[in-house]
């Protein structure tokens, strides 16, 4: 029997300043496709910023990967949110 991680429901935002290689964050959100029940942005020109908003439903582990490879890609910042344990068991149950 396969051992696997529990999955989490979990939030990551996201602020990529002008500098950053878009390409380059496009392309890594991507690998994480299959994990990403979501996603949002919104550009703020005035400041040349744009904020992105993440869902995520993956076992934590995944979670903290993809912030740790967001957070090394220049003048990208990211913070994660973890909803609950319980959070989603509803859900997951089919009720």
């Amino acid at each position: 029997m396969e051992n696997r991680e529990e999955k989490r429901l979990a939030w990551i935002g996201i602020i990529v300043s002008e500098q950053a290689d878009a390409a380059q964050l496009n392309a890594l959100l991507s690998q994480w496709a299959e994990d990403i029940i979501g996603r949002m942005g919104l550009p703020h020109q005035r400041d040349g910023l744009s904020l992105i908003s993440i869902a995520m439903d993956a076992p934590g582990e995944r979670i903290s990967a993809l912030s740790g490879r967001l957070g090394q890609l220049k003048g990208v910042t990211a913070k994660v949110l973890y909803a609950p344990q319980n959070a989603g068991s509803a859900y997951r149950s089919g009720r």
